[in-house]
Order: structure tokens, then C-alpha cells, then sequence
């Protein structure tokens, strides 16, 4: 795997050439950042770099964060304690309005005990509730493909565990799981055109995306009506299968969090291969039992969502009054400790403010870090953020405060460094964001693309006209393995590349929180009704 050492950084900062600086007491423009200040971010960020702390406490201390969990509580509290630690104002963690439940795993235990012993792996879907003790039970095959073959079971379930089928068996995989973008690839990047459907990072996008989207709702009903019917012949319990293979399972939510929402049966996403053993067992008429005990429980108390905010304070005093923001989702899914999504992304913006705040840099703009709650669910915390500060994108009805931010810079797509950033469409930030990438170049970052880039929360500003951008990242494993999968932990992480990731985005954020004007701005979007 491609590495830097600090003493090859620190040699290539020395060997690149020098940029321009601006007499003391004036402003740096924007295609001249300040050397010195970079140079301090450099030394700052790769010799004594608290980024694997971070990631450590936000991970292996706090544990998974799904919305609205106990995790995320913890999360919440100890970030707003280390921005405050780090000499950061107005610390604070935010309400953005109601959310809905939250959800713990108490216990999860499930093995095959018939013909014979045999440990597996599942994880219960979010928001599912517990078995109320321990079963062990006969499994049942409901293998349904239209609403039509419901009927067929009814009278067969009652105290059963249902066992689901799995739509795509593990094949072998001759890829290898981690890659990095190549030069070719960033260069089709950086000559693409502007526009473009928004889509994931380093995922292609779709020939068809309605297809898709259609099906993805005919089959959602589907299974809702299968839930409903299982629920109501008295089965005891359901295994589904997960996405993945090779142990790796992706996980998801088993029910709404919403307050109101149904009940349903308890349920666990399973490996594909163990899945599979369990089918072909029973289509063999091998009688097949399995034990299985969850215990989970909801938070109802409170159905607030959270955003975590701390600011650097402005010292310029025409400018101190615009804000230059940084942040990322803490958040994650339930099965690991959200490590590549998103805690690499959230320790990463709070080195970024560390090293300012470290290198003793006074930025004039004021610089706000804030990580979001509930992305998972929909980017519920930057878009009611936005709404609450910003503007309302239903309705374009402008708050003071969108005429004063400067700009929003965002990282969420996985534990690789960065190699760019998605101009969004932003003709005119392309000339800019290549002068501040210069420096970096022989970190591997040195491309602007006009592409767009969605599914994380620099859309919510980008929808009502924000300047509001995505970095390009190293994909690693993030799709392969890591991305909301029982994987997803801090070993998956690589220290050098989220060290090179904070002084990148420490640069960006210092150098538009220097510049003489806010970033330029695309046209206002037209309001945008909710679907």
C-alpha cells in the first residue's frame, strides 16, 4: 500500500517552490496562499498529528453511533469537550429539530444447533426489537417473488424462525478489495464536464437510475406486505440476508424510527454463506433448528436530532462576521464502530481545527466545525441546519446569514486521502481550488473536477446555493468492505492518509477563511418542493 513518511513530507515541503506572500498586515488573494502558514500546517499535521486519537475515542471508546443512540450521545458529548480542549468558542451540541427513536443492541447471539453446532453471523436490522429471551426453534424457507405467493404460507409459520432468501450468492472475486484512483482515472476527472446527476463518490454512475429506483419501491412494498403476513401468522422470528460476502455483512434498518411506526418481528441480517448453508439444508429436508437471542432497546425520551458546533473565532473585523465551515457525519450504522463512515471524515475536520488552532494561525474569517447528526436517515442534520440558518430549499426564502458563509467543505467517503475535490458544477472555484492544491502535489493531491458528487452533507448547502464541496478521496475498501458493514472499524484505517487529509482540508479551510472575498457563488437554485 502507498505510504509517505514524515521525513519524506517534511523534505518535499522544503523542495517545493515558494509561493508568493503578502506583506504583513495585508491580505493573501486567494491563487497566493500563505507559505508560512502552510508550512506550519505541514509541520503541525504530519510531526504531531492527533488524528488516530481522534478516530481512536470516536470508534473503539464511543462505539457505533447509529441516530439517536446511546453512542452518539457519547460521540456528542466527547467531541464537544475535545473542541472546547482545543481552545475552540461556543462549543456546543445543537438541537436541528425532531428526529425520531433511537436504538441499542444490548445482545445479539445466533448459531445453527440442528443437524449440528455451528457459531454465526448476524447482526439485527436497526430499529428491530429483541426475542424477549432466548429461542430455539425450527426454521422455516419463505422464498416469495410476488404477492401472490403469500398465500402458500399462511397456516405454516406460527413459532417458526423464517429464513429468507439471498438474492445474489457470493461469487469469487479476482478484484482486489483495495484500490486507489490511478492518474488516468483523475485525469478523466479533471477533463470531465460540469453537471452530472449527483451520485456517490468513486461509484460510477447509473445507466438508469428511475429503473432502478422503481424497482427498489415495488420491492420495498413487497417485503412490508411479507412482514405484515409474518407478523401476523406468529412466527417467531426472521432471518435475512445480508449484502456482502466473505463475512462481510452490510447492514440496515429493519423497521422506521420513527415514534409511530409499526411494530414488527425481530429480525437478523445474516452472512450470505451462512444464509445459504441454512437453505440448502432445508431444500434437502434436513431438519434444521437455530438459537438465537437479541435483546434491544429504544430511546424514546428524548427523539431530538443533534449537531455538534465549535467556532475559531474571526480577528479581522470586517470579515469576522462570515463563516467558513468544515464538518462531516458522526453518525454511523450499528454493526462496527463506524470507522471509514464516518469517523475517519469527523477526525480528520477536528485535526483540521486543531492544527489552526495549534500553529497559532488567526484565520480572519471566523471558522466553524460542525458534525452532523442522522445522515444515515437522509442528511437530517446538515439539511435542517441549513434550513435553520441558511434558507429553506422548498421555498428560497434567503436567512440573514446565507449572504455571510464563505463556504462549506466536507469529507465522507471512506479512510483514503484526499487526492482533489469536486467543484460541483463551480466553474469559477476550478481556478482557485487548483492554486491551493498546488502544494500538495506530491501528496497526491492535485485534481479539481466540475463533476458533482452526491449522497453526503455538502448537498444540503449546495441545494439552496451555498458553496458547498465534497473532497475527492482514495477509495480504499470503503465500497468493497467497510461502507455501513460489520467491517467498518479503526483497523481499516490508514494513519498516513488521514494525516495528509487534515492538512489538505486545513489548508483549504485557512486559505478561504484568508482570502479578500467569500468564495464565487453558482446561480441561486429555484425552491424545490419536498417529495
Amino acid at each position: 500500500m502507498q505510504k509517505f513518511l514524515l521525513t519524506v513530507a517534511a523534505a518535499g515541503l522544503l523542495a517545493a517552490p515558494a509561493l508568493a506572500q503578502s506583506p504583513a498586515g495585508t491580505s493573501q488573494s486567494s491563487e497566493k496562499p500563505d507559505a508560512a502558514a502552510l508550512a506550519k500546517i505541514k509541520d503541525e499535521g504530519l510531526n504531531r498529528s492527533k488524528v488516530m486519537e481522534t478516530a481512536f475515542y470516536l470508534t473503539d471508546v464511543c462505539g457505533p453511533r447509529l441516530a439517536g443512540s446511546e453512542g452518539l450521545a457519547r460521540a456528542n458529548a466527547w467531541a464537544k469537550k475535545r473542541l472546547t480542549d482545543y481552545g475552540l468558542a461556543n462549543a456546543n451540541v445543537e438541537a436541528w429539530g425532531d428526529f425520531g427513536r433511537g436504538w441499542d443492541i444490548d445482545k445479539s447471539y445466533v448459531a445453527m444447533t440442528a443437524p449440528y453446532y455451528h457459531a454465526m453471523i448476524g447482526v439485527p436490522k436497526a430499529w428491530t426489537p429483541g426475542t424477549s429471551g432466548s429461542l430455539r426453534k425450527q426454521v422455516a424457507y419463505v422464498n416469495v417473488k410476488a404477492e401472490a405467493d403469500l398465500e402458500k404460507y399462511k397456516g405454516q409459520l406460527r413459532d417458526k424462525i423464517v429464513l429468507l432468501p439471498v438474492a445474489t450468492p457470493p461469487q469469487p472475486n479476482f478484484e482486489p478489495d483495495a484500490k486507489r484512483l490511478t492518474v488516468d482515472e483523475l485525469q478523466k476527472m479533471a477533463d470531465a464536464p460540469a453537471g452530472g446527476a449527483p451520485t456517490a463518490a468513486n461509484r460510477p454512475a447509473e445507466a438508469n437510475p428511475e429503473a432502478r429506483r422503481a424497482a427498489m419501491l415495488a420491492a420495498r412494498e413487497l417485503r412490508q406486505k411479507l412482514g405484515d403476513m409474518l407478523l401476523a401468522e406468529g412466527a417467531a422470528a426472521v432471518l435475512s440476508p445480508g449484502r456482502g460476502s466473505d463475512g462481510t455483512v452490510f447492514t440496515t434498518n429493519g423497521a422506521p424510527y420513527a415514534a409511530d411506526a409499526k411494530p414488527v418481528l425481530p429480525e437478523l441480517e445474516m452472512s450470505s454463506e451462512d444464509q445459504l448453508r441454512l437453505i440448502r439444508l432445508v431444500e434437502a429436508g434436513v431438519p434444521v433448528e437455530v438459537e438465537m437471542e437479541t435483546k434491544t432497546h429504544f430511546q424514546t425520551q428524548d427523539l431530538k436530532g443533534y449537531n455538534v458546533v465549535a467556532e475559531i473565532p474571526g480577528t479581522d473585523k470586517k470579515l469576522k462576521s462570515e463563516v467558513v465551515m468544515l464538518g462531516g457525519h458522526l453518525d454511523s450504522w450499528h454493526a462496527a464502530t463506524g470507522a471509514t463512515d464516518n469517523a475517519a471524515g469527523c477526525a480528520v475536520m477536528l485535526e483540521a481545527v486543531r492544527i489552526l488552532k495549534a500553529a497559532g494561525l488567526k484565520p480572519r474569517r471566523t471558522i466553524r466545525i460542525a458534525l452532523w447528526g442522522e445522515e444515515e436517515e437522509g442528511l437530517h442534520g446538515s439539511r435542517n441546519y441549513v434550513k435553520n440558518h441558511f434558507a429553506d430549499p422548498a421555498t428560497m426564502q434567503l436567512k440573514p446569514d446565507h449572504e455571510k458563509l464563505a463556504a462549506y467543505f466536507n469529507l465522507d467517503n471512506g479512510g483514503g486521502k484526499i487526492r482533489g475535490i469536486y467543484a460541483q458544477s463551480n466553474e469559477a472555484v476550478k481556478p482557485i481550488f487548483t492554486a491551493w492544491l498546488q502544494p500538495f502535489a506530491d501528496m497526491g493531491a492535485n485534481t479539481v473536477t466540475l463533476r458533482n458528487t452526491g449522497s453526503t452533507d455538502h448537498i444540503s448547502f449546495d441545494a439552496v446555493g451555498l458553496p458547498g464541496f465534497q473532497f475527492i478521496q482514495d477509495g480504499l475498501d470503503y465500497f468493497s468492505r467497510t461502507h455501513h458493514s460489520n467491517e467498518d472499524t479503526y483497523d481499516r484505517l490508514v494513519p498516513d492518509d488521514l494525516k495528509q487529509a487534515s492538512v489538505v482540508v486545513a489548508s483549504f479551510v485557512y486559505n478561504a477563511a484568508m482570502r479578500d472575498q467569500k468564495l464565487p457563488r453558482k446561480p441561486l437554485p429555484a425552491a424545490v418542493k419536498p417529495q
